[in-house]
């Protein structure tokens, strides 16, 4: 039997994640073989993906980054199972890596095709869920450009943001993060009245209306009534019309515009775990 040496299993252990003993074994199995004994990891990844494939995979990490020229951003969820695994430093670690090298990509097809130490983001996966014994997957995947993104993320990685400003002007860093803690915070439905969906629209209506009438308002006033009670639902749900959640006194519109009257919110994107 071939001698395997801990200098060789802790070289797996680094490469591939596993721990100590899964890697001891591979390489027995592949007879010292090292590019074999990654192989036979990610074959035992497979076969734990395939019988988790069924699996809730709600908890994770929600990660944004933001080019260094701060006009391109992306927002991935590195998901798993369970809140322990969540939490763990190696696996938050990883999925930063991970939303580093999404700032390239603008698809999430791209981006799990793309090449990740070796491998594919998508091999990478399903050689984390063998490693960890829990589904692992990409959830969130959302990109923004603008000529200023920012971004924030909620303590804990639960909730990411990212918010384009129209213009890179000064003191626009901290505008953007305000806003891009804003959208973590009130979870606006879209930036505007024009982005809310019409089902939407139509949904709040009817529903306004079915209010109305089990308060015994007549037929012929509903119409105007509920169209009253849209306005407040865009006032509540469209990012910038919130009342801002730092001095309530102002829209966020009428924030953004105070740092510079032409500044404007272009998009914004969110990911949320659970």
């Amino acid at each position: 039997m071939v001698k395997i040496t801990a200098a060789e299993v802790n070289n797996l252990r680094k490469t591939t994640g596993a721990g100590m003993m899964d890697c001891k074994k591979a390489l027995v199995e592949a007879e010292g073989n090292f590019e074999k004994a990654i192989e036979i990891l990610r074959k035992k990844g497979q076969k734990v993906a395939a019988k988790r494939a069924d699996r809730d995979s709600s908890e994770g990490a929600a990660i944004a980054k933001v080019d260094a020229g701060n006009t391109n951003g992306v927002i991935i969820s590195l998901n798993c199972e369970t809140d322990f695994v969540a939490k763990n430093e190696s696996f938050v670690a990883l999925a930063n890596e991970l939303a580093e090298l999404a700032l390239g990509y603008t698809s999430k097809d791209d981006f799990l095709a793309a090449s990740f130490n070796g491998m594919s983001v998508q091999e990478k996966l399903t050689e984390q869920t063998g490693v960890i014994g829990e589904k692992i997957e990409i959830g969130g995947f959302s990109n923004l450009s603008a000529p200023f993104v920012g971004s924030y993320i909620h303590a804990g990685n639960k909730i990411a943001t990212l918010v384009g400003l129209s213009a890179n002007v000064e003191g626009v860093a901290t505008v953007a993060k305000d806003v891009a803690m804003q959208a973590a915070a009130m979870n606006p439905v879209a930036l505007n009245e024009a982005g809310v969906d019409q089902s939407v629209i139509d949904k709040e209506i009817e529903i306004a209306k079915d209010q109305l009438r089990q308060e015994g308002k007549p037929e012929a006033m509903l119409d105007n009534i509920a169209k009253g009670k849209l306005k407040r639902f865009f006032k509540d749900n469209t990012l910038v019309n919130q009342a801002f959640i730092k001095d309530s006194k102002q829209s966020v519109a009428q924030y953004v515009k105070s740092a510079d009257a032409n500044l404007e919110i272009t998009g914004f994107e969110r990911v949320a775990l659970g």
